[in-house]
């Protein structure tokens, strides 16, 4: 059976990444990264793929005019690779019509809370400024807003007596690592489906 192509844009240490590649190795995942791309030269997702090999390319935001034109770039860089399916692993960045439109309900991204509470940088933090008992991971197709397009699935994480950011961000990652590379898998299954806002699962 055919693999599904995935694009990863990546804009830091790829730990999704690295899942998404184990659970691939593992024969959890039939999938096959294409290509990683990166916002930041130095990224260390960038080095993962390099090191598998796995074709990885840097686009530099400060060659372009504007986020739309780097989205045009980075469209093209996915088309060339052939990509069926966008993964957002930690990408820093906010897309525009010039990627989603292309790509529309083919780009997925995994944020840590449970939205849509707490979209945006630093959902630990606030989740914990906030004073939630209950946090966790969301699975999300990706719209023109902010952490907003329709919900594949969640999985809870207890906020624990005297949490910081960082205790409360790796229990949330565990649970990352696990979800994300399911959801794929589902998705590669063909057994997504994407009703208005409802994402349903079709055996």
């Amino acid at each position: 059976m055919s693999r599904l192509m995935l694009g990863v844009l990546a804009s830091g240490r790829g730990s999704n990444l690295q899942a998404i590649l184990d659970a691939i190795r593992h024969g959890q995942l039939r999938a096959e990264v294409g290509v990683v791309i990166s916002n930041h030269k130095e990224a260390e997702a960038l080095a993962r793929a390099r090191s598998l090999p796995i074709p990885d390319v840097f686009i530099d935001p400060s060659l372009y005019a504007s986020r739309s034109d780097y989205d045009a770039a980075l469209v093209q860089v996915l088309k060339a690779h052939q990509v069926e399916l966008v993964v957002l692993a930690g990408y820093m960045r906010l897309l525009t019509p010039a990627l989603i439109g292309p790509y529309r309900n083919r780009i997925i991204n995994i944020h840590p809370s449970l939205l849509p509470a707490f979209p945006g940088l630093h959902a630990q933090a606030q989740a914990l400024a906030y004073g939630v008992k209950v946090s966790g991971c969301t699975v999300h197709f990706v719209d023109e807003e902010v952490d907003h397009g329709p919900i594949v699935a969640q999985t809870a994480v207890p906020v624990l007596e005297g949490d910081t950011e960082e205790s409360l961000s790796a229990r949330i990652l565990e649970q990352e690592h696990r979800l994300f590379p399911c959801m794929l898998q589902l998705y590669a299954d063909g057994k997504l489906r994407i009703e208005g806002r409802k994402v349903s699962i079709h055996e």
